[in-house]
């Protein structure tokens, strides 16, 4: 069993009443009754079939598994390719990451991105006709995997043709969605079925994220396994002084509701993109009714003295691959005097049991907040904001022009009508920033491709803005972040100050069967976005590069 240790400093007192909360109202044996009163009393007890999952095997079916694996054989498929998106695409892209180099089955990769120069680099990492594509969605209605999906249709048909195209498709989808129409029509490979009651962000212990392991040769039983253990050391005759999950929960929350609302993730590199996974499950299932815990995943640790006092740190530790460099980091952090939660796992395989503990935490804490942890209602505000530009897009040709504030050196930038006029990009940017605030957060949302340089210069725009401001900083990649950071963004409080940056798409990527590519698709889901962010009141300013090597580089150029 991962171990769990807290160092509070001087929230232990806050930590405790809530604790003593739950113990009198029995509050943990209500939530495994599922009495939706423990939340906001909406609809609460539908969404809560992620409880059993652990001991219902994950929902798999062996049969289909069996199948499948014989189908990738004869097939000689080499590649996963999942087609999702949120809920459906996080908990696969951290099995890829955490276990490519010990499995023995197909490389799995993750499409979830409208963004072209993305889509195209996937492409080329994969062989089309050595790949099986599971085209994941619970509703069948997600307009990214679906676009993904025609694209990818197109791609293989071309190459194996119409006979054979779908035995290169499975659907993962919840009963009587349109995808499993879909699928019947097209003659997939297979169907797997989710389960109704669970959410997107909660489902990673169930088909959406254990049908992918399993195909990539994962032992899931091992990994549901762990899960189950965690389960058992969470159930409702548990005493709460020993539930690792419910003391997770109620620090999180007692810490947000005292000013500490940035939970600060730190990830061993081992098991890093599980901080990606965090982010989506605690901010889009926290971040409504203008309260919320802000996840800051993938924020590189830094010294004490850049950090103020709205941060509590989870360092979830890897002891079998740990980072001498992050432990005496985290060890400066907790001798000045910083709150932290300690997670260590033996072995990566514990993940099992990280998902399952995280799940119930941010159940509990989204009780202690008084909101419903599982719905997403600012999530649809973009989205229908797009499908408005994507209409307009339909019916004339264009998107609706915008005159930027000003244009120099190929950046474009438009912001809200906080900024006035200015006469340089310089003096924009250091007015937006100036807009910083103790107890803000500075996020990057940026629709462009995640290559290696682009990471470096989103790291250092960000470090530069913490260390010299004080906050917590975020990065998130369109659109899939708007599945996740999104609902927060939108709909938590408004302390977030946002910076997003789209690129031009001169080379273009057809969307077979629709009149707009994935580059008008990305910028309308960008504008959309930014729109919503703007009519919200929140701190926006969006620039617009021509070139994305060249902006980035300039923009880090004047930011750091």
């Amino acid at each position: 069993m991962p171990r769990f240790e807290t160092s509070l400093a001087g929230s232990a007192a806050t930590v405790r009443a809530a604790f003593d909360d739950w113990q009198h109202s029995d509050k943990l044996r209500r939530l495994w009754n599922a009495d939706a009163s423990l939340w906001s009393g909406e609809d609460e007890d539908r969404w809560l079939g992620w409880l059993e999952m652990p001991a219902q095997g994950g929902a798999l079916d062996a049969d289909l598994v069996t199948q499948l694996r014989a189908h990738i054989r004869s097939e000689s498929i080499e590649h996963l390719a999942v087609l999702g998106m949120g809920g459906s695409s996080l908990c696969p892209d951290v099995l890829a990451d955490t276990f490519a180099e010990t499995t023995d089955g197909p490389q799995l990769h993750v499409f979830d991105t409208t963004v072209p120069a993305a889509v195209r680099s996937g492409m080329a990492r994969i062989d089309l006709t050595r790949s099986l594509f599971l085209l994941a969605s619970k509703s069948g209605s997600t307009i990214e995997p679906n676009r993904l999906f025609a694209h990818f249709w197109h791609e293989v048909q071309q190459r194996l043709g119409s006979r054979r195209v779908g035995s290169r498709f499975v659907a993962i989808t919840d009963p009587g969605s349109g995808l499993e129409q879909l699928a019947q029509e097209r003659g997939f490979a297979a169907i797997a079925y989710g389960v109704p009651e669970i959410g997107g962000r909660f489902s990673a212990l169930s088909p959406f994220g254990m049908l992918p392991g399993a195909l990539m040769g994962l032992d899931t039983d091992d990994f549901l396994a762990r899960a189950r253990s965690m389960a058992e050391a969470c159930g409702p005759d548990v005493a709460l002084a020993d539930n690792p999950a419910v003391q997770l929960g109620l620090v999180m929350s007692a810490l947000a509701q005292a000013g500490r609302d940035k939970l600060t993730l730190v990830i061993s590199p081992a098991i890093r993109l599980l901080g990606a996974w965090l982010e989506q499950l605690i901010a889009e299932s926290t971040g409504k009714q203008g309260k919320g815990i802000i996840a800051i995943g993938d924020e590189p640790v830094g010294s004490p003295e850049v950090y103020a006092d709205d941060r509590l740190f989870a360092y979830v530790r890897l002891a079998s691959a740990a980072d001498a460099d992050q432990d005496a980091k985290v060890d400066a952090l907790e001798a000045a005097g910083q709150p932290l939660v300690r997670i260590e796992i033996d072995d990566v395989r514990d993940l099992g049991a990280e998902f399952y503990r995280w799940e119930l935490a941010t159940a509990v804490a989204g009780s202690q907040l008084g909101l419903n942890p599982f719905n997403q209602p600012d999530v649809e505000s973009a989205k229908l904001a797009a499908r408005s530009l994507m209409t307009r897009y339909e019916e004339q040709g264009t998107l609706p022009a915008r005159e930027p504030m000003l244009c120099e050196d190929g950046i474009q930038l438009f912001c809200d009508s906080g900024i006035t006029a200015s006469s340089s990009l310089r003096e924009a940017l250091a007015a937006h920033l100036g807009r910083l605030q103790a107890g803000d957060y500075f996020a990057l949302n940026a629709y462009l491709d995640a290559t290696d340089e682009t990471e470096a210069h989103l790291n250092a725009i960000r470090l530069a803005v913490r260390d010299a401001h004080r906050v917590a900083s975020s990065r998130g990649y369109g659109p899939r972040f708007l599945h996740s950071t999104g609902q927060l963004q939108k709909g938590g409080p408004n302390s977030g100050v946002f910076l997003q940056l789209t690129c031009d798409d001169p080379e273009g990527l057809a969307i077979p069967g629709q009149r707009y590519s994935f580059g008008v698709l990305a910028h309308a889901q960008a504008q959309g976005d930014f729109d919503v962010l703007v009519e919200r009141g929140r701190r926006a300013l969006w620039l617009h590069l021509s070139d994305p090597a060249h902006g980035l580089a300039r923009l880090r150029e004047l930011l750091t």
